[in-house]
């Protein structure tokens, strides 16, 4: 299978699969945040709704059903696979009906073209020395969520876990087609003999785990948000999860009052007047004797949301 140079396309999904006559693409099919999506999926379901009460429908909007459900009625042979409506590949036919969760070559693709192409962030916010990547999503628990495609997400652990528990050597995780959920513990790592849980930012199916991270835990600490990924998921119910998180002003302003809790928490560790306004360092916990794993996770780590 050849991939083929991305182009956004002209045609929105909805249009491809006939729902609709006349709708170009303009934000290279990032469905969820599409207000035009949101608008066809909200009167899908209404018709569903009234489908069932055996309600009759009138008017245009009546006719409406989901892009997938049109595309289920046609012949294997002009069922277009999604990465081909997308302009990723070549014309391939959709033999799981859209069901992409259980589908093989939708695991092949992600496994070769999206691992492998982590985009980098368009920049960073610089709080005290940790680093804040813009368009990410950011969990009380100092986990990220980064929306990659439709409802995938990538997760991992942000920065400021990382420069105070400092140099991972183990991480564990449920295997891929496992259920996450938001505020519940995900991601388990250790550092000779200590151990720490972290909550996942969001509820979904794990379709990927970073094999690379699982046998190199110190990508974290190179590299938090990019090649330091620790999952990919698969998210029903984004928009609902995405409101429980904190993402651009929201983020910075706490991580201003995490980084100035630190600097309490050192004080009180260590009798030590902790140099407010600097740059945080790395690895406090190894740099710092005298410093409480347990008292470290208690006071960032362990939150609920």
């Amino acid at each position: 299978m050849e991939t083929r140079n991305q182009k956004k396309s002209p045609a929105c999904l909805w249009m491809q699969a006939g729902v609709v006559k006349n709708k170009i693409c303009f934000q290279d099919f990032s469905c969820t945040t599409c207000k035009f999506d949101r608008a066809l999926r909200k009167t899908c379901h209404e018709n569903e709704l009234f489908q069932k009460q055996g309600m009759i429908i009138k008017g245009k909007k009546g006719n409406f059903v989901y892009w997938q459900e049109k595309l289920k009625k046609q012949p294997l042979a002009k069922r277009p696979c999604i990465h081909h409506m997308k302009g990723h590949i070549d014309f391939k036919t959709c033999p799981k009906t859209y069901n992409c969760i259980d589908c093989e070559f939708d695991q092949y693709f992600h496994d070769q073209f999206k691992v492998y192409t982590v985009l980098k962030p368009v920049g960073f916010s610089n709080i005290n020395g940790v680093s804040l990547p813009l368009g990410y999503y950011l969990h009380s628990g100092h986990t990220w969520a980064k929306i990659e495609d439709g409802n995938i997400v990538r997760i991992g652990i942000d920065d400021f876990a990382s420069r105070i528990l400092g140099k991972f050597t183990s991480i564990e995780t449920l295997l891929m087609g496992k259920q996450v959920f938001q505020g519940k513990n995900a991601i388990h790592i250790s550092r000779n003999g200590h151990k720490a849980s972290f909550l996942s930012p969001i509820s979904g199916v794990i379709t990927q785990v970073n094999s690379q991270v699982i046998s190199n835990p110190g990508l974290i600490n190179q590299d938090p948000y990019t090649d330091g990924w620790i999952l990919s998921l698969y998210c029903p119910d984004l928009k609902q999860d995405l409101k429980q998180l904190m993402f651009m002003d929201s983020s910075k302003s706490f991580m201003n009052g995490e980084v100035k809790n630190l600097y309490a928490f050192l004080e009180e560790e260590t009798n030590l007047a902790a140099a407010d306004g600097g740059s945080l360092g790395s690895d406090l916990f190894g740099n710092l004797p005298g410093i409480s794993w347990d008292g470290l996770l208690k006071r960032f780590i362990c939150k609920d949301i």
